[in-house]
């Protein structure tokens, strides 16, 4: 028995969704694509003229003007500067954001579901008690450790 709504029980995997008519498809990143390719290609290849080429012949295509030879060398040097200086900042801002072991940012968030504070009922304990179901509260980090951690004597 086939089901039409993607989402069922009997189906709960929606179905890949199918490649579209060649009425409907785009032929565009195709040529966003090509367009890319041959404008960085001829990019290049001007930028090699340029550094590897003699002054003379440079003059002989009709160039009256161009950069100094030593921005050949500085620009990709820049470049790769300038990577690495972004990996660097990003790097230096997630250390700067992260808390410190020691605060509770580092255990906790706004999110947790932390018991009221009562002195003359633990909260935990309601556990014990086949007949009670609890409220759910996150458990404390010092509890999970003693759980965790606990070396019995043998």
């Amino acid at each position: 028995m086939e089901d039409d709504n993607p989402m069922s029980p009997l189906s709960p995997l929606a179905p890949f969704p199918p490649i579209p008519s060649p009425e409907y498809r785009s032929r565009a990143p195709e040529f966003y694509g090509f367009v890319a390719w041959t404008s960085t290609s001829f990019l290049y290849f001007v930028y090699l003229l340029w550094a590897l080429l003699p002054d003379d012949y440079i003059e002989w295509l009709g160039i009256d003007w161009y950069p100094n030879r030593e921005w050949a060398i500085l620009f990709p040097a820049y470049s790769v500067v300038l990577v690495l200086l972004t990996y660097f900042v990003y790097f230096a801002l997630a250390i700067f954001g992260t808390p410190a072991f020691s605060d509770m940012r580092a255990i906790t968030d706004s999110r947790a579901h932390i018991p009221p504070v009562n002195e003359e009922c633990n909260p935990y304990l309601a556990y014990a008690d086949v007949e009670v179901v609890p409220e759910l509260f996150d458990i404390p980090i010092g509890l999970v450790n003693r759980a965790t951690y606990h070396r019995s004597e043998k």
